[in-house]
């Protein structure tokens, strides 16, 4: 559910929903899963919405981004040729809990749970204690090798729940019916930051659920990376048919390194030309018109990595379309130079 705005250009969409869901057409029977038609009902809306982003000196909390990266590579085991997990399958899920000191530094991980789909190959005790076993010997050293800004926060004393509910046999759409709209924290910065509760599926640049949490990152992760704040909470709000926004308010818990108030920092970002909240220089800005959104179903839609990529699709007509697209605009460091020069930062 949601909103978009249609293009002249109408694409294949039986063909684009097979292509995103993937892998998991290989395994009807044991995910219960198929289409045998896919219907769209398309009408304009407008929207009234508040909405707030984040950034650290790591950009993202690290307990998501751990969390996030431990899926990342529970898929890419699954996916290998030979793998060494082979009853892997595709539904998983993850959290990471952390433990911080007084100067709220992490310092080591307290728990990691990690849900996965996988195959009927045993009797219920045989095939948990297994996967337990493997998650533990296989994927935890792959993810700490792979990054290594982790390493040091793995310890002996963590605690492992997998699979804690039971075996996961019937996944996907069948096992839980339902996702748009119901993991909008996943989706952005876990227990951190703030959320205006908008869902980002099935919406287009045009509502600002999406286009304002993608522009107020990206003000946040700059404002960051200029050395104005260690952490910072970016919030706008909006009114139905209004294009400025009624406010823009700033948080940055007492790490701002010039000697300005959190509301005076937000009035000169409301002024700066490359911050420009309207929704229609967002959506020229983070080129949001663009088809970019397929990356963002998995894997949080937030400190992901910016780059061009080439992309091929199909018309209801049987026409290829090729087509350069820039991912997560929302990413990039384009404004250090202007936040440093407005804030007087060296």
């Amino acid at each position: 559910a949601g909103g978009i705005r249609t293009a002249k250009q109408v694409m294949n969409y039986q063909i684009l929903m097979k292509e995103e869901v993937g892998d998991a057409w290989l395994f009807p029977d044991l995910l219960r899963f198929g289409a045998s038609a896919l219907l769209t009902d398309i009408e304009r809306q407008l929207s009234h919405h508040i909405t707030g982003r984040y950034a650290a000196e790591h950009y993202m909390p690290m307990a998501l981004d751990l969390a996030h990266n431990l899926l990342i590579e529970l898929a890419v085991i699954r996916r290998e040729k030979n793998s060494k997990m082979p009853y892997l399958r595709p539904d998983a899920k993850s959290q990471v809990t952390l433990e911080y000191d007084d100067n709220n530094q992490p310092t080591r991980i307290d728990a990691i749970v990690v849900s996965t789909q996988h195959d009927d190959f045993g009797k219920d005790e045989i095939m948990l204690a297994k996967i337990k076993k493997d998650i533990i010997n296989i994927v935890i050293p792959r993810v700490k090798a792979k990054y290594a800004k982790y390493a040091h926060l793995f310890n002996n004393k963590i605690q492992y729940h997998i699979n804690p509910t039971g075996k996961f046999v019937i996944g996907g759409p069948h096992g839980d019916t339902g996702l748009t709209g119901r993991k909008i924290i996943v989706d952005t910065y876990g227990g951190k930051g703030a959320h205006g509760g908008g869902a980002f599926s099935g919406k287009d640049p045009s509502k600002v659920d999406r286009s304002a949490a993608y522009a107020t990152r990206h003000i946040a992760k700059n404002l960051v990376a200029a050395g104005l704040c260690s952490e910072v909470l970016v919030q706008v709000s909006y009114a139905i048919g209004v294009a400025k926004p009624t406010s823009i308010n700033v948080v940055t818990y007492g790490t701002a390194k010039v000697a300005l108030t959190d509301g005076q920092i937000a009035e000169k970002i409301m002024k700066m030309p490359c911050f420009d909240m309207r929704p229609y220089f967002i959506e020229q800005r983070l080129k949001l018109r663009n088809p970019i959104y397929s990356e963002t179903a998995a894997y949080g839609h937030m400190g992901r990595k910016n780059e061009i990529v080439e992309k091929i699709f199909t018309s209801p007509y049987g026409e290829s379309i090729k087509k350069k697209v820039e991912l997560f605009t929302w990413e990039k460091l384009d404004a250090v130079k202007d936040v440093k020069k407005v804030f007087g930062l060296k």
